[in-house]
């Protein structure tokens, strides 16, 4: 079984990025366990959803996009439908990859705690990416995540469990739905970083890169589980360190490891920058290759990662991020925004996989089930309620 986890490995370490960390840990320091629920229903969604958006790429060895533009016959639909997840797609992730990178950055300059370090740390971390993109494989880049990934939640775990949190108070936040005034913008935020749209279409296309046989469904599905479920309880870790610290403002996520020093001593900052540095090379990576795989499906690349179209897709991704950073540009609020701004995109991606899916002629005996269809709705209900409760809040209605 665990010979075969690979594509929920990069989807993990997609969502687990910095500003994974910065939501996180606002959470913890400002409600403490209180929205502890949030992830867990957050990561039980994640896992619904990419398990369907697996199914449809080994089912139909295509990208979400493609399968998608098979399944619509009304053209004027399927080029508006096509046009919206490209431009969400790449103009989101390019706003993302300011924050992956600084998140790294961050985590060069806990580590090396030298001020001249941000003037060249972006330029090595995209180097660093860049190189792994253009010279690993599949197979490499898998073994690379697996490591990172591993390396950030041991960090964030132990963490946790050195914090010593009351178990009856954890058990609380994670399984009592409550919403402390003022906490609808952190909710939002905690479920757009976790249920990440473009994850989606990431997740397809790998899929039909690793498995090329229908008979893989049980590993693709453990796989998603046992991958995406760390994820989670990573996330959650975050949460649980971060309340346990003598904070009353996050300025950072470095801020945590300057809370938990009475705790872990002089380790502190540099656990916290081991993961936050794992964290912003990971998801510096996902997001530009995310975005080729979508480009490909909507312009019918050949599937080719080394061809040239595919590549000047992932660059360009790259470069934005390298680049807005190295010139100043801030990227914490453009994280934040993009994050309740993927929380908002939710439903309609959701609504738009459960479409395909459904579609016997491209999953024929794979095709959902009852019981996954209400999961499915209940998500795109959950997804609705929160957007319209936040578009309420904001002209104070409730």
């Amino acid at each position: 079984m665990f010979k075969k986890i690979g594509p929920g490995v990069f989807i993990a370490a997609a969502f687990v990025g910095p500003g994974t960390l910065t939501v996180c840990t606002v959470a913890g320091v400002k409600f403490g366990f209180a929205l502890l629920w949030t992830l867990l229903i957050s990561t039980i969604a994640t896992i619904v959803l990419q398990e369907m958006s697996g199914r449809v790429g080994m089912v139909s060895q295509t990208g979400l996009v493609e399968a998608v533009r098979s399944s619509i016959q009304i053209k004027w639909i399927r080029t508006l439908l096509v046009f919206l997840v490209l431009m969400g797609i790449l103009l989101g992730n390019a706003a993302y990859e300011a924050g992956n990178i600084g998140g790294a950055v961050l985590g060069i300059s806990g580590i090396i705690n030298n001020e001249t370090v941000t003037t060249w740390s972006p330029w090595l971390v995209g180097v660093i990416a860049f190189a792994l993109l253009w010279f690993g494989n599949y197979r490499f880049l898998e073994r690379v995540f697996v490591v990172l990934v591993a390396l950030m939640g041991l960090c964030f775990i132990i963490t946790a469990i050195i914090t010593k949190p009351n178990l009856l108070d954890w058990l609380s936040g994670a399984f009592t739905f409550s919403s402390p005034e003022g906490s609808i913008w952190t909710i939002l935020g905690l479920v757009g970083t976790t249920v990440v749209p473009y994850n989606l279409f990431l997740h397809a296309s790998l899929v039909s890169e690793k498995w090329s046989s229908k008979s893989n469904h049980k590993a693709m599905r453990w796989d998603t589980i046992i991958s995406i479920g760390l994820g989670g309880l990573v996330s959650m870790a975050i949460i649980t360190a971060a309340a346990a610290t003598p904070l009353n403002e996050v300025n950072g996520v470095m801020d945590m490891a300057i809370g938990l020093e009475p705790l872990l001593g002089s380790w502190a900052r540099l656990v916290m920058a081991l993961g936050l540095l794992a964290a912003g090379i990971t998801s510096a990576i996902t997001a530009p290759l995310a975005a080729s795989y979508v480009a490909q499906s909507c312009f019918g690349w050949e599937k080719n990662t080394k061809g040239k179209k595919f590549r000047m897709v992932w660059m360009l991704v790259l470069a934005t991020g390298v680049v807005f950073l190295s010139i100043g540009v801030e990227p914490v609020w453009v994280i934040q925004i993009a994050q309740v701004a993927n929380a908002a995109l939710l439903p309609l991606m959701a609504i738009l996989l459960l479409w395909t899916v459904n579609q016997k002629q491209i999953m024929a005996e794979h095709k959902n089930s009852r019981f996954q269809n209400v999961f499915g709705f209940l998500i795109v209900g959950f997804a609705l309620f929160l957007g319209i409760k936040s578009f309420l809040d904001v002209f104070s209605l409730i």
